[in-house]
């Protein structure tokens, strides 16, 4: 294999496969339609097993960005791209998760050609947010990445999906107009859109008058809040966060956990790549409101949590909640806090998408996300029974599960920086522990006196083997952290040293203290 193109050949053979599909495959028979299927997951599969070739090759005790491929492009711009420690994982958890998600939706009928082309380019786009070391290259797949799941839910999803599917794009796409605008600002600040250039560059933090107002932290200051309009939304953060709900309710099974469990940490990730290491004073004058804003999202969401009546939207309520923890911890800007927010949103992928998965397992026999519609499942589908309850508890944040690590390490970090913040931000834990096991008790203990359910399936054998590979990764980052940890510590540590580096040439040392 040429080393040299890695990157390259894993994020467009997802897209390879999609452009061989449309163009190959005829028909809309059953033949058609499985061959479909199987070509979307021989195309993931092969791409899960060449990125394990990028883990095999990264060597986490170097900083910088590795795996580089740099060649000129269109009108003079340049096709680059590169991992850190910070990336990769987030590369490995798409090309994971992709072949489980192509699984998960083997039962689909309708348009399977087009659902299956629309899931691949989506991964293309996916992992190419993740690898992108140019800012037009970023936001071109940043962006794109929009309009294969606008289809996924506008075309396979429930009854109010257009409503949903408009609902997501506006919400998402609005935001990143403002961070487009931004982008241009800084190529024309710093003269270049290489993204390892520009994390080299000092943008002007002095304070600048604007229509009147004195703006604390300058040019930083408006491209901060440019991306971080986009990057909020994307999370999503409260209160910009309405859109998730709808979209993850109407859009299909594979849908929701594509968004759950792998788009929603385009945010995370945008944060960390480009808020605080090229706007380090204006993410340090920021932090204080955006960590009030996570203590809101994680204690407003999980009271909203409790009242819901569909799983579906019970469970997207808690993924707010849970990214609040990620926004805290990387706005506390230290090592504990980062290292917490990255590893939280990876074990994050793992649980919410296992939790979709579980609501799509009986939603496909049922053909209701009614809680009221279930009670005493125990009673016809213990396997069933079991593996909700493993992610039922990790994502309470059970010690043992990869729910806990994440939760742990961001609020240790969050207590060094404000201790009323820590406070009020554990009582999340709490929270999460009534929505969760409330949904639990009510969907899987009980009587079971409902007709319909008596005759209900346990789960067959697909569907376990999709939930395996999430029921080992859970438990084994649970009892086994470093193997995270160990990736994204030198890549964290130096992305924090620069930003204390930077603060400490713009503010007094008194302010840095406690970073």
């Amino acid at each position: 294999m040429d080393f040299n193109s890695l990157l390259s050949i894993v994020t467009f053979l997802p897209m390879a496969a999609a452009l061989i599909m449309a163009l190959f495959l005829r028909g809309d028979d059953a033949m058609a339609q499985q061959n479909a299927k199987w070509l979307a997951l021989a195309a993931t599969t092969a791409t899960f097993i060449i990125s394990l070739a990028i883990l095999f090759e990264f060597d986490p005790d170097q900083t910088g960005f590795q795996l580089v491929e740099e060649r000129e492009w269109l009108l003079g711009l340049t096709y680059k791209l590169g991992v850190d420690g910070i990336s990769v994982l987030f590369v490995m958890l798409t090309t994971f998760l992709m072949p489980l998600v192509i699984a998960a939706c083997w039962d689909v009928t309708h348009r399977v050609k087009d659902y299956m082309i629309a899931l691949l380019i989506l991964e293309t786009l996916m992992i190419g947010v993740f690898v992108a070391l140019d800012l037009v290259l970023f936001y071109l797949f940043f962006e794109a990445g929009l309009i294969p799941m606008f289809l996924i839910i506008g075309i396979w999803g429930g009854a109010n999906r257009i409503y949903a599917s408009f609902k997501f794009f506006l919400y998402t796409f609005l935001g990143s107009v403002l961070m487009l605008v931004a982008m241009v600002a800084m190529y024309i600040d710093a003269g270049t859109t290489d993204i390892p250039s520009l994390l080299q560059h000092q943008f002007d933090a002095g304070p600048i008058s604007l229509l009147g107002w004195q703006i604390a932290g300058g040019m930083q200051m408006l491209l901060w809040l440019a991306f971080f309009a986009s990057f909020a939304v994307k999370m999503p953060m409260w209160p910009v966060h309405t859109w998730l709900p709808d979209a993850h309710v109407q859009a299909p099974t594979a849908g929701s956990v594509v968004l759950a469990a792998i788009l929603l940490k385009m945010g995370g990730y945008g944060f960390l790549r480009f808020s605080l290491p090229m706007f380090p004073v204006a993410s340090d004058i920021m932090a204080p409101l955006v960590m009030w804003l996570s203590v809101i999202a994680i204690i407003y969401t999980s009271l909203v949590a409790m009242v819901q009546d569909d799983m579906k939207k019970l469970i997207a309520y808690s993924s707010v909640a849970h990214m609040g923890f990620v926004t805290m911890g990387i706005f506390a800007a230290n090592q504990q806090g980062v290292d917490g927010a990255i590893f939280q949103m990876i074990s994050h992928g793992f649980i919410s998408g296992a939790l979709f998965l579980c609501v799509g397992v009986i939603y496909d026999r049922m053909h209701t996300r009614d809680i009221e519609a279930y009670g005493g499942l125990v009673t016809r589908m213990p396997a069933y029974a079991l593996v909700f309850m493993l992610f039922t508890m990790a994502n309470v944040g059970l010690p043992g599960t990869s729910g806990f690590v994440g939760e742990f390490l961001t609020l240790v970090g969050v207590f060094q920086v404000n201790t009323w913040i820590g406070v009020l931000a554990a009582t999340g834990v709490i929270l999460s522990a009534g929505y969760a096991l409330w949904l639990y008790r009510r969907v899987v203990f009980g009587d079971l006196i409902k007709e319909s359910l008596k005759s209900i399936t346990d789960m067959t054998r697909r569907e376990r083997m999709i939930f395996a590979p999430l029921i080992v990764m859970t438990l084994l980052l649970g009892v086994y952290p470093s193997l995270v940890t160990d990736i994204i510590g030198p890549s964290v540590e130096a992305l924090l040293t620069n930003y204390d580096v930077a603060l400490a040439q713009h503010v007094p040392d008194t302010q840095v203290a406690s970073h």
